[in-house]
């Protein structure tokens, strides 16, 4: 079986150092910002970002325009309910109004009634007395 041995400190400083000779060596290797290849694919990213920009403006006027709708067909919709509330109020008012002018005509009626007796009874003692 392996034993398993640390690093000293002089084989971490060399392999620390072999890392940032490889990173330096990755960054030198990077094609120069005047590289066709490099121009090329900056301008790929400028049309993918652009044509993001354009579907995200389409979205939001889609959206927009979306939340005018609903907008307006909520209010159509608040309109149509006052209305029918409206109606209905009016319609309970009038039946109220009925209920009320007939209640009074049967008071009325009963009144008449009362009075045509009393009427008749007083005319009977009148003629009793004489």
């Amino acid at each position: 079986m392996a034993i398993y041995r640390e690093k000293d400190f002089l084989e971490r400083r060399q392999s620390a150092a072999e890392a940032r000779k490889a990173l330096l060596e990755k960054f030198k290797s990077r094609p120069a910002a005047d590289d066709p290849e490099v121009q090329e694919k900056q301008a790929q990213r400028r049309a993918i970002a652009e044509a993001r920009a354009e579907r995200q403006a389409k979205k939001d006027a889609e959206r927009r325009e979306r939340l005018k709708r609903e907008a307006e067909e909520k209010a159509r919709l608040e309109a149509e309910a006052a209305a029918k509330a409206k109606a209905e109020a009016e319609a309970r008012e009038a039946i109220e109004r009925e209920r009320l002018a007939e209640e009074l005509s049967l008071e009325a009626e009963r009144k008449a009634k009362r009075d045509a007796r009393y009427a008749a009874r007083k005319a009977r003692v009148r003629g009793a007395r004489r």
